[in-house]
Formats: structure tokens, C-alpha cells, sequence
């Protein structure tokens, strides 16, 4: 791949990466109630989950999710499902009245961070609409395999260092603190996000 096109390639992927939306949340709310390690594991995985579905669209698999819509719909509905899980979780969360370390304690084992980036990115089908179109500009019939990794790799690698700089960002100086300290609020905030994105998918 071109040195030119490959740059053109990853200004549009970190564009994408920047723009707000529940993958930020999540990662802010894992981090703040679990700690910046869960932080971490939440931007590396959602990272793992974007790439997945870049490779899939440089095989081609893509195209088959998009053209058949039972199973476009039934991972979208998934996704529908997970953010509203996700989103009722925070919503019920509740003041604790344990000491400080009791209450980090519990709260860094009620979250997946694994689990929760690499899902919430793996159960988005648009993703797939958006490689499809990104992947149609670089790549054509005569592109090789080597070409192809390397733009799921570079992917991959943008999503998950963003992700990851933001919980680095957040970790640094009083912010951590400030948040943990208002917790309750931050996963007020992001519950009502995540669910009235979980709505817009379904009445969408």
C-alpha cells in the first residue's frame, strides 16, 4: 500500500475514532468505576472488535451481513439490547456507603471491561456500512492480501489507541478523582445516553 493512500487511510480512520458516541462513554464509566486497568482493557478490546469487522469486510463478509437483512437486524438488535443492558446497569447503580476502598473493590468486579469494549463495538452492523464504503476506495480487485492486513490492522491499532489515550487523559492529575468522586452522576449520565441510543437503534 502507497505511503500517500495509507496516510489519506488513517486521517478518515481517526476521524472516525474521534467522533462521540457510546464507545466513549463506556470507556470514561469503566474507568472511572474500575479502575484505569478496566479503562485499558475496554479501549484495547473495543479495538480487537473494530478490526474485527475491517477484516471481515476485506474478505468480504461484510457485504453478506449488509445484503441480508435477518442477520443485519438480528446483530443490531443484539447491539440494541447490550447498550440497554449496559445503559439500566448504570441507571440502578447506587450510592455507596462502604469506605473507599471497599466501595473500588466492588465496583472493579462488577465490570468487564473485555467484554464490554469488544461487544459493544462487535454487535454495531453500521460498522460494516462504513468499512464497506472506507475499504471500496483503497482496495480494488488486484489488491493482495498484505494490503488488506494492513489496513485491518491500522484499524484496530487507531480505535484502541484513541480509546486508550482517553483513559490516560482522564487518569492524569484530579480528573480521576473528580469523576470517582461524582461516579453516581457519571453513571447516571451515561446510563440515559446508553439507553436512549439503545432506543433510536430499535425505532430506527
Amino acid at each position: 500500500m502507497e505511503l500517500h493512500l495509507w496516510l489519506s487511510f488513517v486521517v478518515i480512520c481517526i476521524l472516525g475514532a474521534l467522533s462521540p458516541g457510546p464507545s466513549l462513554a463506556l470507556v470514561i464509566r469503566n474507568a472511572v468505576n474500575g479502575g484505569v486497568a478496566k479503562g485499558y482493557a475496554t479501549a484495547i478490546s473495543h479495538g480487537l472488535g473494530v478490526a474485527l469487522y475491517a477484516a471481515i469486510t476485506a474478505t468480504g463478509v461484510a457485504v453478506i451481513i449488509v445484503n441480508t437483512p435477518f442477520l443485519f437486524s438480528l446483530i443490531q438488535y443484539a447491539g440494541a439490547a447490550f447498550l440497554l443492558y449496559l445503559g439500566v446497569k448504570s441507571l440502578l447503580s447506587k450510592k455507596s456507603k462502604l469506605i473507599p476502598q471497599e466501595e473500588t473493590i466492588v465496583k472493579t468486579n462488577n465490570i468487564n471491561g473485555w467484554r464490554d469494549g469488544f461487544l459493544l463495538a462487535f454487535l454495531n452492523p453500521k460498522l460494516a456500512i462504513f468499512f464497506i464504503a472506507l475499504f471500496s476506495q483503497f482496495l480494488n480487485s488486484d489488491s493482495g492480501v498484505e494490503q488488506k492486513v494492513i489496513m485491518t490492522m491500522t484499524v484496530g491499532t487507531l480505535d484502541a489507541l484513541w480509546y486508550c489515550f482517553v483513559t490516560f487523559l482522564i487518569s492524569k492529575g484530579n480528573i480521576i478523582n473528580k469523576l470517582k468522586e461524582n461516579s453516581y452522576i457519571v453513571d447516571k449520565v451515561t446510563g440515559c445516553f446508553l439507553i436512549a441510543l439503545a432506543v433510536k437503534v430499535v425505532v430506527n
